[in-house]
């Protein structure tokens, strides 16, 4: 394996800044990792070779030329393929889209190539980012660097794994239930998941639009906060995006990184316990991690949230039924898969056949609970009841914050479980985002970082923080981090 990728995005990004490395060296040595060992992983579902070295030779022109270049500048990235490049695959991990070349940027890649990253390809994802373990993409699963005979997380294990495994320094993921935060803390990552609102979902391919927030991957939290500050802020193409300044999250970070937390208060969730429900493993270390921040500064004070417990039945009836109405665009009219159309079939049969081929089994699933969910004579009795339930989860966490700077939990209850363990059980892979998915409810950030290792496997520590309060759950991961370092993964050479 080459040093080179070996490096955090800082240490790429300024030595190539100070001219000891190019960022063609860069990338081609990613490019050869990925190469070298993808086989074995299957995190990416595209590599952009050709786009991703010509990126990186501008980068290159611009530094000889003497431009001053970005803090990320020549930085390679993977991009979950959920989030629309121009001209290079698209499919959102589903055969309904197999082969799609967009004609446009999402907004997060185009800040990406603004800030002179450089993209790597497209990254491996549960289809239409439904699911907890990369499982039910359509293009087989990706497996998890720790241990190749289990899961990475999902919906995106791909960004996860391609980080873990060294293809890439930094990843861009989503998060709808907990699909960034949950493949960070099985594959011993960081995820990010912004303030909903915080980053733009303009050339997201939509699951759930009142969830769905693109963020960050990386393997150091000073990572994961530049690679924020540099894909988040206002879009005027995006109606639900927050027109307010981006939280000063680098800042953040690298307050944090001096290990004291002298007067912060972190709340633990007397609903959750300490992470009931959770593995004894995953709580072992969970229960360590506090200490280290207690030794840091930081207060522990319990806080209740009585109606957390309520999280997982209310989010899968919002999600769904969300995912119901946004992927009736794929009809096999416009674009896309089309099934039997042989001029013999009228219009709805060719739509059926096109739906039941393209669509797999767990997207299926919820497209049909989330029809049975809005459907006349039930509509106020699930959806309209789950909406009740957000909002008092909502005024939960605004009661909780009133006393605390930050609430704390076990990211994921479980480490990274063997392959079809969970498959026949969908309740048991839903419980994968007991601990994430209240967040997602209520709009506001979160972040996993490793905190230790369970029969060695990695574990995650979760923050969350008040709306547009992103920089506090930065400051705190990256003191955790300070205390407990960061985790690496085997070998996967030979």
């Amino acid at each position: 394996m080459s040093d080179l990728t070996r490096l955090t995005a800082v240490d790429i990004a300024k030595r190539i800044s100070d001219g000891d490395v190019s960022a063609e060296e860069v990338t081609r040595a990613h490019l050869d990792r990925i190469a070298a060992v993808d086989g074995k992983v299957h995190a990416f579902l595209h590599v952009d070779a050709d786009g991703a070295i010509a990126a990186a030779q501008a980068v290159d022109a611009r530094r000889a030329r003497g431009d001053e270049l970005g803090p990320l500048a020549g930085v390679p990235v993977a991009v979950k393929d959920v989030l629309t490049t121009k001209n290079v695959p698209t499919t959102a991990g589903s055969k309904i889209l197999e082969g799609w070349r967009p004609p446009y940027d999402s907004t997060v890649v185009e800040r990406l190539r603004d800030a002179g990253t450089v993209i790597l390809g497209k990254t491996n994802m549960d289809e239409f980012a439904m699911g907890s373990s990369t499982e039910y993409s359509a293009y087989g699963p990706t497996n998890n660097p720790w241990d190749l005979g289990r899961i990475p997380g999902g919906s995106g294990g791909g960004s996860a794994a391609a980080i873990a495994a060294y293809e890439a320094p930094l990843a861009i993921g989503t998060d709808t239930g907990g699909s960034i935060r949950q493949p960070g803390a099985v594959t011993g990552t960081v995820g990010s998941k912004p303030t909903y609102g915080g980053t733009s979902r303009y050339g997201l391919i939509a699951f759930s639009s009142s969830l769905d927030t693109p963020g960050p991957c990386a393997r150091t939290v000073l990572d994961a906060a530049l690679l924020h500050e540099v894909m988040a802020g206002h879009d005027w193409r995006d109606s639900t995006s927050i027109p307010q300044p981006v939280p000063p999250v680098v800042e953040a970070a690298k307050r944090g990184m001096t290990g004291d937390l002298t007067g912060v208060k972190l709340g633990l969730v007397t609903e959750f316990g300490t992470g009931e429900g959770a593995e004894p493993g995953v709580l072992a270390a969970f229960n360590d991690a506090l200490a280290a921040l207690t030794k840091l500064g930081a207060e522990i004070v319990e806080v209740s949230a009585p109606h957390f417990q309520y999280a997982l039945p209310a989010y899968y009836l919002i999600a769904p039924s969300e995912c119901s109405s946004n992927l009736a665009r794929f009809d096999g009219v416009r674009y896309g898969l089309r099934v039997g159309d042989d001029g013999n079939r009228s219009l709805e049969e060719v739509m059926s056949l096109t739906r039941e081929a393209g669509f797999g089994p767990e997207v299926k699933r919820r497209i049909m609970l989330g029809t049975y969910a809005l459907s006349s004579g039930y509509y106020d009795a699930y959806y309209g009841q789950a909406q009740k339930v957000r909002t008092l989860i909502t005024q939960d966490f605004n009661q909780a914050f009133e006393q605390v700077d930050v609430l704390v939990s076990p990211t994921t209850p479980f480490v990274a479980f063997p392959f079809g363990s969970r498959t026949s059980d969908p309740y048991q892979m839903y419980l994968a985002d007991l601990f994430t998915i209240p967040t997602n409810l209520y709009g506001g950030p979160g972040i996993s970082v490793p905190c230790g290792l369970s029969d060695g496997l990695p574990v995650g520590f979760q923050i969350m923080a008040p709306t547009m309060a992103d920089d506090r759950m930065y400051r705190v991961a990256a003191a955790l981090e300070s205390a407990v370092g960061t985790l690496t993964p085997p070998s996967l050479e030979g």
